[in-house]
């Protein structure tokens, strides 16, 4: 909390750190009691204010003691809460817990909205052939539609929400404003881990707008508007990208570089997919095989400066790791690309979905993002592990393919409107001869399948850190936000209130 703060009183931070302190003796205290439920509902608690980076150790701790506890539950909440939060830690909790809960298609016990809600989330969080949870995600969602009217207004809009995106795929910063605002209006709430919440997000706030003033020096000194006006000129939308990635204040330096890196990429996806001719596509990539300045004369004049800067930037950033003794410190460029815009030239469209995503989904920015956060932790990331994620391991695939296919859903008409790459759409109705509304339906099963890939990849035991792993986690939950409803970041004045919210407007506290 030592950052640069520009809104805050010492007042304000001293109180933060004085209320941090006092939340931890809650924890202390709660881990103490042999109350299940007591201890469920504040790890959920901490979990959705926004407040849980700074308790890993005690909330792993706390869950160990959860896990090992083997004592039968009869309530079905209570089961429901428990399997969530153990499961989202990767905590390999069966689901035959549930078996007593359910007979046929009937759920028994509890059927109260709030129960399902935790039961509708807990489900999310399948795997592969797990029947019963399937089932579970099926009635509960048509149990909770049925009653979301007759609901009080406050858990009518949670259940809504739920129903669209589900508690485990939520981005942990937009998920900790909304919370704040439901459990102020509790009843049950704590006031020290309410003030606490706001005051924490408000300092966290101001550290993203520092980076963003930083960011913008940076970017202004490319004048995309003017040298590259067809480009994406996006850097604060990738900066809250990155945030889904890494939110935590600690992480502001890998948050920063990807979104510096991120942002180059959207240029040359935007370069080589809807504006250069397969001549010039040619002689960028050979420039960036080369990657040195003088290189720059054999790229489209046009593209020079561009080009002139990246490779600055990014020789920049590899002295920072180095000098940082980060063990990591190399940098991937653009793989593939001559490929996609290949399928563009000649119009061709791949035989089936499966030869489609073999190629797509490795050249995605999904594959960039993910294997740059890992090297960006340093120390934190075992050379091993960066090995296997060269390897396209399952969970990373399947990041991939959210991403790519939600995309391409959301940005279909728009993108076959001009000549643009094959999309996966395209694929499945010419693989499976049906309608465009029948292919977005088989691929948002395909996403789905996608997700209990990820449930399974970050399952413990693993051979990678949990704290690398969930970095992959939130990778897909921020593809889910961005291509939930259209492509939000092509589109991005749908943005324009989130981002207000998320940089500009602080919480009262």
């Amino acid at each position: 909390m030592g950052h640069l703060v520009n809104f805050l009183t010492s007042y304000e931070l001293n109180r933060a750190e004085d209320n941090k302190q006092e939340v931890l003796k809650i924890i202390l205290n709660t881990m103490s009691s042999t109350d299940l439920p007591q201890k469920l509902e504040l790890v959920d608690t901490l979990q959705c204010i926004g407040v849980d980076y700074h308790y890993r150790q005690e909330i792993d701790e706390l869950l160990r003691d959860i896990y090992g506890d083997k004592h039968e539950i009869h309530d079905l909440y209570t089961a429901a809460l428990r399997f969530y939060l153990l499961r989202k830690h990767g905590y390999p909790v069966s689901s035959d817990v549930f078996t007593m809960f359910v007979d046929g298609n009937r759920i028994i016990g509890s059927t109260d909205a709030i129960t399902l809600l935790v039961l509708y989330n807990a489900a999310h969080l399948r795997t592969h052939g797990e029947k019963i949870l399937d089932d579970l995600m099926t009635s509960t969602k048509q149990l909770l539609k049925y009653m979301v009217n007759q609901l009080d207004p406050t858990l009518s809009q949670e259940v809504q929400y739920t129903l669209e995106t589900p508690l485990f795929r939520r981005l942990h910063r937009i998920e900790a404003k909304s919370y704040i605002s439901t459990y102020e209006k509790k009843h049950t709430r704590n006031k020290t881990i309410l003030e606490f919440a706001k005051l924490d997000y408000n300092i966290v706030q101001s550290l993203y707008c520092d980076e963003l003033k930083d960011l913008t020096l940076w970017w202004n000194g490319f004048d995309i508007k003017t040298h590259l006006p067809w480009a994406r000129d996006r850097m604060v939308e990738m900066h809250f990208w990155m945030m889904g990635v890494f939110f935590e204040p600690h992480y502001s330096y890998p948050r920063t570089v990807l979104t510096k890196l991120i942002t180059l990429v959207s240029v040359f996806d935007d370069f080589y997919d809807n504006y250069s001719t397969a001549q010039e596509s040619t002689m960028f990539t050979s420039a960036i095989d080369r990657w040195d300045e003088h290189a720059a004369e054999q790229v489209p004049t046009y593209m020079r400066p561009f080009y002139k800067g990246t490779v600055s930037t990014i020789n920049c950033i590899e002295e920072d790791l180095k000098l940082q003794k980060n063990k990591h410190a190399e940098l991937s460029t653009l793989q593939m690309a001559i490929m996609l815009k290949k399928w563009r030239d000649q119009q061709y469209v791949p035989s089936n979905l499966e030869e489609h995503l073999q190629i797509s989904v490795r050249s995605s920015g999904c594959m960039h993002i993910s294997n740059l956060a890992f090297l960006l932790m340093g120390d934190v990331t075992p050379s091993e592990t960066v090995q296997w994620t060269w390897t396209y391991p399952r969970i990373i695939r399947a990041i991939c393919i959210i991403g790519r296919v939600m995309n391409d859903i959301t940005s279909h008409e728009r993108e076959q409107a001009s000549q643009h790459v094959v999309s996966t759409v395209q694929t499945y109705i010419k693989e499976n001869g049906c309608t465009v509304q029948q292919a977005n339906e088989g691929l948002n099963q395909i996403v789905e399948e996608a997700w209990m890939d990820i449930n399974e990849g970050f399952m413990q035991p693993t051979a990678h850190p949990f704290a690398v792993l969930s970095r992959a986690v939130n990778l897909a939950r921020t593809m889910d936000f961005m291509y939930k409803r259209e492509d939000a970041y092509t589109t991005s004045e749908s943005l324009k209130d989130t981002l207000d919210s998320l940089y500009i407007l602080p919480i009262d506290v």
